[in-house]
């Protein structure tokens, strides 16, 4: 059996985290070890069903663990403003985000309720607008956001000329689309918390390969049985051949929301061939996420997208020109 890498994640006691896609797979591994570090666990879930069972498995492996359930779904732009307003109601501050959540690969093109294509609506223009809703509390908490790319955005692009995927769709382009777009905008976000004073740190990790929840059956996005690739990423990743394993998948994330090292607009990823496995460390960009006028132009789009400004109260700071 392959070791997973050891990581020891400093004390999260007083902190509150939120884990986007946190009731199984990667997600739910980080909710795990953020609870254990004793940090407060938000879990917004799409499925309550799903969501319960992962809060039931969270507190019995750590009794004292605090963690509450809320909805979302991020393939609805109304779902996100209602969490964003619910949370904002509450008043405290975030502290640590994790943007996790994610879909892979449709056979079909499917879309989002506000009629973006699925994998683009979900894992990218989803998350943006969450940030959005919860700028003034992660302002408050001078958050560390992390964003969960792939190793797809090594080699993808986003398509200017037929962005959400109505032309041509292939679901493996479409995405590494998403993540591309997604690991523009978050660099862009930590460029312009800086420049606004937001005291909000982001950066982005990738879970390289792994045996996860993405490549599985997936009935809701018309996925009836398993992948072709997971039986082979199952043998290799057993075998602590090349690729990582479930556990050690969410390590790059939890190394890039929790380690007084890990900095702003820097990417997170295992250290071993390729970044497909091993320990999680710092790596170089992907390619395609260096361009800082692309990430711009990302950014307007999917503030325009949305239709969610990043605006803080002239109190606790101000939004940088577009």
């Amino acid at each position: 059996m392959p070791r997973t890498p050891h990581l020891p994640l400093p004390d999260l006691t007083g902190r509150r985290a939120l884990v986007t896609g946190g009731s199984d797979g990667i997600g739910l591994g980080i909710a795990l070890r953020l609870a254990a570090a004793g940090a407060e666990l938000l879990l917004p879930v799409r499925n309550r069903t799903k969501g319960g069972a992962a809060v039931e498995h969270i507190r019995r492996a750590h009794p004292g663990a605090r963690v509450t359930l809320h909805d979302l779904d991020l393939a609805s732009l109304g779902s996100v403003a209602a969490l964003g307003e619910e949370l904002r109601g509450d008043g405290r501050p975030v502290h640590l985000l994790v943007n996790n959540a994610g879909v892979m690969t449709p056979p079909d093109r499917q879309t989002t309720v506000d009629g973006f294509e699925l994998q683009l609506g979900t894992n990218h223009l989803g998350h943006v607008a969450l940030v959005a809703h919860l700028l003034p509390l992660l302002a408050a908490g001078r958050a560390r956001v992390t964003s969960q790319l792939s190793v797809a955005a090594r080699y993808g692009a986003v398509g200017w000329t037929d962005l959400n995927s109505e032309t041509f769709y292939d679901g493996r382009r479409a995405y590494a689309q998403s993540k591309v777009a997604f690991g523009l905008w978050a660099l862009e976000l930590d460029r312009r918390s800086s420049a606004a004073g937001w005291g909000i740190t982001s950066n982005v990790s990738h879970p390289g390969v792994a045996p996860t929840s993405l490549l599985v059956a997936r009935p809701e996005i018309g996925r009836d049985r398993d992948t072709p690739q997971i039986a082979l990423i199952r043998r290799l990743s057993r075998a602590g051949v090349l690729l990582g394993t479930a556990e050690s998948a969410g390590l790059p994330a939890l190394l890039a929301a929790t380690s007084p090292q890990a900095q702003g607009g820097r990417l997170y990823g295992p250290s071993g061939p390729g970044n497909l496995g091993g320990a999680p460390a710092e790596h170089a960009l992907f390619r395609p996420l260096r361009d800082v006028a692309e990430a711009g132009r990302v950014w307007r789009v999917s503030e325009e997208l949305t239709g969610v400004p990043f605006r803080l109260p002239a109190a606790t700071g101000r939004a940088p020109r577009a």
